[in-house]
């Protein structure tokens, strides 16, 4: 049985809806209306065996912030809920993932206790008509709402698009291998019982 759920959030900022499948096929529809966030989560869809479906109307006649920074608030809680009460998952996975010059470490726990360290150094604070700094909070959503303890770094890099996407890339194979089934346990990975 697959590990699916979805979540909805409706603000006057934005309004989304987000369906996310643990145990997919990297099968993404993605419609945000920021054309690069869309790029970026269709590649953490295929890296990770994902599958996102994912709509988002949000106020871009101001700029994306809200639109990306709420969406990865509501991924979180749909990825939460598909996660379920975590019996027999890894719980930690890690990833370094290249994209040409450019190099990307992460590592995470699903432990149900939320932490976000975030280091890169992007070059310009717009990628195309993308905000640089918005990765940051795309990520700081996601990872409150979702419970994991993310920590994310570019190691080198000199073109932003290549250091954003690999980041994206290595958090979708640290999550994958993270949420994956062990196979020989069923119970909650903790020693207190719980992930939460």
């Amino acid at each position: 049985m697959k590990r699916v759920a979805s979540a909805e959030r409706t603000t006057l900022e934005t309004s989304i809806r987000c369906t996310f499948t643990i145990d997919g096929n990297g099968t993404a529809a993605i419609h945000t209306g920021v054309g690069f966030l869309d790029h970026m989560l269709t590649s953490l869809a295929k890296h990770g065996l994902f599958d996102i479906d994912a709509t988002c109307k949000g106020d871009l006649h101001i700029d994306a912030h809200h639109t990306v920074e709420d969406l990865g608030i509501v991924m979180g809680k749909a990825l939460k809920q598909a996660l379920g009460d975590k019996a027999g998952i890894v719980r930690c996975g890690t990833a370094f993932v290249p994209m040409d010059e450019a190099l990307s470490f992460v590592t995470l726990d699903i432990s149900g206790r939320p932490f976000l360290k975030f280091e890169a150094d992007f070059k310009g604070a717009m990628c195309g008509a993308f905000d640089t700094q918005l990765t940051e909070e795309f990520f700081r959503g996601l990872a409150m709402e979702a419970g994991l303890t993310l920590h994310m770094k570019v190691l080198y890099g000199a073109n932003d698009h290549h250091m954003i996407e690999s980041l994206f890339k290595a958090f979708a194979r640290a999550l994958d291998a993270a949420s994956q089934l062990d196979g020989r346990f069923t119970d909650i990975p903790s020693t207190k019982g719980v992930l939460e």
